[in-house]
């Protein structure tokens, strides 16, 4: 996708529905490229498949649009991938084509050069990297002369010397492999703050760095995650900026299915010169005929100073109609038409608020998309995710098997043990005791040998000491753990189920098996495999499939899972683009395909979901990642609700969810996990925060009865014959705690005073006596008795009172 933008407007294209402030600009082929005039806001250029360029004259939402074209530029020149305004010239156009560029004067409506045919066609973005001024002359030249061969080996040399002058350079010379090799990268740069964006298409990575004249050339300044990949990215013009929050840049980010602003600012407060340079008008320097005749001018550069800055005017009724652009000389496109098939998609233009624009938004914020205003949201949608303390961590795990097949989770856990593979020969599994954490001791553990590599393994959920283990030998191996866990190393299995008693229904599955569920009353199984196809069977009735539908395209692999009560089907795989998506099927009709889809990212691992009956809220990740996805499944539109993400500071070789009733519902837990590290495991907790007057009661509301599916309803045999069991559903409400729909309503208490009390005028005589007060209530109460008054001295009974007589002394006294 394409995505541009101006002071006013931002332009993209879309073959999707419209979204509101925003009108459609109906363009008969595929769009290949877009730009707006840089002293135009309302004037968009488009060029696209069918070999021509359209000017559009855009106007506000409350004016009529006009349907046609302003002018149609016909190049006649193959298919055109860019279109781009001379950034100093009024009325130039440069359009590039798999066989040349051409440079257009569109008050005339013809060719200022005729078309070249470059050896190699490099795109223009590498060009981002240098100045304004030098991508004005690269670019331009390339329109007058053709690229040699010596051309593209300097180029390369120049690239190749970059990665001798610093560390930092060989960052710019991935950038530029990428660019030139396989046009993946998205860069952008500002020659005003020498600040370069750079996004891939399909990522959700922005980075940013700053560009540099002497070593070090590049230094990265941030590095964004985004929760939505990159379908387009676009600057927003300087003199939009919100200077008095030191706003030095902004970016706005396409999705597939809506546009965040991103906002990049300075810490400081109101306006600093030394972040905002004079930067390039709204005034074309000179124009197309002069530019033509060799006359060269730079744009008029203006102050960014809220005082000093130049008011933009919005276009008013008469000023849609320019004078410069000549009127009804939209022709049929000329040459040869060698297209088999015919596209149409629409220039989706959105009018920007003013408030948006004018810094009354605050970017800071997590920004709403349009389907967010309209659409329900979770009350789980600030879910939490976070690490248990060290002390309940498993640590020093070594020998980590890595590289497990793409259907197997990873590792398996319920809710008093563990199961992890280690990299060793003979297919050997390690068993953990949760209830034991701490430093693993270095020398060697007790652990399962199967004598065969490993291909799957799980627990038996009504048995916490029976593992079951496929190998690749086409048996099943059932291993009993000890009360207390391993000691010593087991050899010989419980168990051995042979390969000709496995499931049959498999055997007319005629692709590899990604993934499958049984449905939540045990009827059916549902399966998702490599020939793109989801299947339902009824094992006990039929060996094929009762219903079958389109699936996944990609073939990396896939998982499937019921959820909403076993109406739906939601799938986890790849798109055509290998781009990973979850699709969610109805239960009843998988001939029809998916009722809705949702993006996710690009990773090649596949998402392993786990989906909580209770509270329909959905957990996704994938081995090797660090994000978590988290959304609340709803059997009706939106039908996916997104969540908070969790983040791991690692990547992660999984998630394993325990049962319900290891929650801790006094700290409104709704889920536990166990984290796999590369040398760790960890417990999760995800809980949804309440406020704490209120979490001394059960949440009830996000804590219904839940099904004890660890315990089993009935047994095989019964199954077999054809019955059906459902599991019984306790309360996980502690005795001594309350639910909280039955808890007393609490007054609203007042936080602030009545603005009565602020507005209340006082006199002179009344603000000093308050001045007074607070004085003396520093000071302390001055009546109050001191010290030493509060000693208790004799009685006066006890004083004796003498008078002193003098006395002579004679030698008979000595």
């Amino acid at each position: 996708k394409h995505m541009k933008s101006s002071c006013s407007l931002v332009a993209f294209n879309t073959d999707q529905a419209v979204c509101p402030n925003s009108l459609s600009l109906p363009v008969p082929d595929l769009v290949t490229d877009l730009d707006f005039s840089p002293f135009d806001d309302y004037l968009l250029a488009t060029c696209s498949a069918d070999e021509t360029v359209k000017l559009w004259r855009v106007c506000d939402l409350d004016q009529d649009q006009p349907s046609n074209a302003e002018v149609t530029l016909s190049a006649a020149d193959g298919r055109l991938e860019i279109v781009l305004f001379h950034p100093a010239a009024s009325g130039l156009l440069a359009v590039a084509s798999a066989r040349g560029v051409q440079v257009w004067d569109v008050t005339r409506d013809t060719a200022l050069t005729g078309k070249h045919t470059p050896s190699v066609f490099i795109p223009i973005t590498i060009t981002a990297l240098n100045t304004r001024s030098c991508l004005q002359l690269l670019y331009f030249k390339c329109s007058l002369k053709p690229y040699s061969d010596e051309c593209i080996r300097k180029c390369k040399q120049n690239v190749c010397s970059v990665r001798n002058m610093c560390p930092t350079a060989s960052v710019a010379l991935s950038l530029f492999a990428s660019v030139f090799i396989r046009r993946t990268l998205m860069p952008l740069f500002d020659p005003d703050s020498g600040l370069l964006i750079v996004s891939g298409n399909g990522e959700s990575v922005i980075d940013c760095f700053e560009v540099n004249s002497s070593e070090p050339f590049l230094s990265q300044v941030s590095h964004c995650l985004t929760d939505v990949s990159t379908r387009g990215v676009a600057l927003v013009p300087k003199l939009a900026l919100d200077v008095s929050c030191c706003e030095v840049l902004r970016l706005m980010q396409l999705s597939d299915n809506f546009i965040v602003p991103i906002s990049y600012q300075v810490p400081r407060k109101d306006f600093h010169a030394d972040l905002y340079p004079d930067t390039v008008g709204h005034t074309p320097a000179v124009t197309a005929e002069d530019w033509w005749k060799g006359e060269n001018k730079q744009v008029e550069r203006v102050s960014l100073h809220p005082s000093k800055r130049p008011k933009p005017a919005a276009p008013s009724a008469q000023e849609t109609k320019p004078k410069d652009l000549p009127r009804d000389k939209s022709k049929e496109v000329c040459g040869r038409n060698t297209r088999r098939n015919v596209y149409f998609t629409e220039i989706m233009v959105l009018q920007c608020l003013s408030v948006f624009f004018s810094g009354g938004l605050d970017l800071q914020q997590s920004p709403q998309h349009p389907q967010q205003q309209c659409r329900p949201s979770s009350k789980f949608r600030h879910i939490q995710g976070a690490v248990l303390h060290r002390d309940t961590h498993i640590t020093n795990l070594r020998g980590l098997h890595l590289t497990t097949p793409g259907e197997c989770d990873g590792f398996c856990a319920n809710g008093q043990r563990v199961a992890v593979p280690l990299a060793i020969a003979g297919g050997q599994i390690a068993v953990f005791e949760l209830s034991q954490p701490g430093k693993l001791p270095d020398t060697a553990l007790p652990t399962i040998q199967n004598s065969v590599n490993v291909a799957d393994f799980c627990w038996d959920p009504f048995d916490t000491h029976k593992l079951v283990v496929a190998g690749d030998d086409a048996k099943i191996r059932v291993w009993q753990i000890p009360k207390g866990g391993l000691t010593e190393t087991l050899t010989e299995p419980e168990r051995v189920l042979r390969g000709k008693k496995l499931a049959h229904a498999a055997y007319y599955v005629l692709s590899q098996i990604f993934g499958m569920a049984w449905s939540p009353d045990g009827k059916l199984l549902a399966t998702v495999c490599k020939d793109g196809k989801v299947r339902l069977y009824d094992p006990r009735k039929s060996t094929l499939p009762i219903q079958e539908g389109p699936g996944p395209e990609g073939q990396r692999g896939a998982r499937v899972v019921w959820v909403c009560d076993g109406k739906y089907l939601l799938v986890s795989g790849f798109d055509s683009r290998s781009e990973r998506q979850l699709y969610l099927f109805s239960a009843e009709s998988l001939a029809s395909g998916s009722v809705v889809s949702a993006p996710a990212d690009v990773s090649p691992s596949t998402l392993i979901p786990f989906y909580d009956p209770d509270t329909s809220v959905l957990i996704l990740t994938g081995k090797g990642d660090t994000r978590v996805y988290i959304y609340e499944i709803v059997p009706e539109a939106p039908y996916f609700m997104e969540c908070s993400s969790f983040h791991s500071s690692e990547p992660h070789k999984g998630l394993c969810f325990l049962p319900k009733a290891e929650c801790n519902v006094r700290d409104v837990e709704v889920a536990r996990a166990i984290r796999l590290g590369k040398t760790t495991i960890e417990p999760v907790a995800f809980r949804v925060p309440r406020v704490k007057v209120r979490k001394e009661f059960f949440q009830d509301d996000v804590f219904p009865e839940t099904a004890v599916w660890w315990d089993a309803s009935l047994t095989a045999a019964a199954w077999l014959s054809g019955s059906n069991g459902q599991h019984r559903k306790i309360s996980l409400r502690p005795n001594d705690m309350t639910p909280v729909s039955e808890a007393p309503k609490e007054a609203p208490v007042r936080k602030y005073l009545p603005s009565s009390v602020y507005l209340e005028e006082k006199t002179d005589e009344q603000k000093k006596e308050e001045l007074l007060s607070a004085m003396v209530a520093k000071l302390g109460n001055r009546e109050d008795p001191l010290p030493q008054e509060s000693y208790e001295g004799v009685d006066e009974d006890e004083w004796v009172s003498k008078e002193l007589t003098p006395q002579t002394h004679t030698p008979d006294d000595s």
